[in-house]
């Protein structure tokens, strides 16, 4: 599939309330959410047939657009429903759900207030984020030049498009550098998250991850808290510095894309891929996938 262009993949697309085809999914170049990242989405799996927490996800997507000053038209009851009936449609069980909401062309300049809100559905099979040989082993991180922005300079409550600018070419640099992905500090020079998932470290059987007030506090984030806390775990959500990477025994990322991935390398600190992060990986697939598990 990765050789395939995205825009050549086959299938439907739910656009702005209709199932179209999927080279039939355009927009205009002159489309304001193009040209001032005045869009919001969500990254979401499915699981057997199930997306996993879809309404939630949903209500995300809708919080994000409020935060953005615009109002989604389709409810979270129709946008689940849309979810639901594409991937019935596209034939999958496994897959990644894509819904992305955007001003579109009608005004072309900064001010865009009367602008449509459109909003689109696409589904795709994207089996793993990172390659599956190295994911178990642990993933190597570089250390990010840019920062996650001080929360009064943009809205970071929401996952707004626009604030994965520099995530991209954070994970682009250091992909160049041999890395699997890079961590992200923030404005204060404390650890922040990776560029598309949050992290997680492991100390003397306690369970570190920096608080969320200037990152996306992840859906994929609270279940994994929940499934250690399930465990008997300790989890300190807490700010933690880059002078501390040296002191922890395991680290690990969480996100829909990401899963549970272990992690064995940030720059010149070294992790294991402990029980801690082996147990959190299985039981977040078990979360996910609980007939499955049930049946094994």
């Amino acid at each position: 599939m990765a050789s395939v262009p995205f825009d050549q993949l086959e299938g439907e697309i739910w656009f702005n309330g209709a199932f179209v085809p999927w080279k039939d999914a355009k927009i205009h170049v002159l489309t304001h959410g193009l040209h001032y990242a005045s869009a919001v989405f969500e990254g979401e799996r499915a699981y057997g047939g199930e997306i996993f927490k879809l309404t939630e996800h949903t209500e995300r997507l809708h919080t994000s657009g409020e935060i953005l000053g615009f109002k989604i038209p389709y409810s979270v009851a129709e946008i689940d429903q849309a979810c639901t009936e594409l991937l019935k449609r596209q034939g999958f069980t496994d897959a990644y759900v894509r819904p992305i909401a955007w001003r579109g062309s009608e005004m072309m300049g900064v001010s865009a207030q009367q602008s449509r809100i459109n909003l689109a559905i696409a589904i795709w099979q994207w089996p793993s984020y990172f390659k599956p040989e190295e994911r178990m082993k642990g993933i190597r991180l570089d250390i990010a030049e840019y920062r996650r922005p001080d929360p009064r300079t943009a809205p970071s409550r929401s996952k707004a498009a626009g604030l994965y600018m520099i995530c991209t070419l954070s994970k682009h640099r250091a992909e160049e550098r041999g890395y699997a992905d890079a961590l992200m500090l923030d404005w204060r020079d404390q650890v922040a998250e990776a560029t598309g998932a949050n992290v997680f470290f492991v100390k003397d059987g306690k369970i570190h991850t920096p608080t969320p007030d200037c990152f996306l506090d992840g859906i994929t984030r609270r279940t994994v808290i929940d499934l250690a806390k399930r465990r008997g775990y300790e989890v300190i959500e807490r700010a933690i510095m880059p002078d501390e990477l040296d002191s922890f025994e395991q680290c690990f990322l969480t996100g829909t894309a990401a899963e549970v991935t272990p992690v064995s390398e940030i720059g010149p600190h070294s992790f294991t891929v402990g029980e801690i992060a082996r147990n959190l990986v299985n039981d977040y697939m078990a979360e996910v996938q609980p007939k499955q598990a049930a049946a094994e």
